[in-house]
């Protein structure tokens, strides 16, 4: 659980994008990441070629300016996005 106080700084730190809204196939795709399925797994749930989830996966974290996809569940779980 996150404080307060820190929530409010979160949206004003450089590198944060509190304005970024992610489609419902980012987030379902997200969800089907936070499940902790392989890539492939993934991707075959989603009717996906692999290399079109990792795809999306690297735009949904240049989006939000995260690293890895697991930060990227994690800023959509924060959010209570997924």
């Amino acid at each position: 659980m996150v404080p307060l106080q820190a929530r409010s700084r979160e949206a004003t730190l450089p590198g944060t994008y509190a304005s970024v809204e992610l489609g419902h196939e980012d987030l379902e795709l997200l969800a089907e990441i936070a499940t902790g399925v392989t890539t492939e797994v993934a991707a075959r749930h989603l009717e996906l070629s692999a290399r079109t989830l990792r795809r999306r996966i690297r735009n949904i974290c240049d989006m939000l300016g995260v690293n890895t996809p697991i930060e990227a569940v994690v800023w959509a779980a924060r959010r209570q996005l997924i």
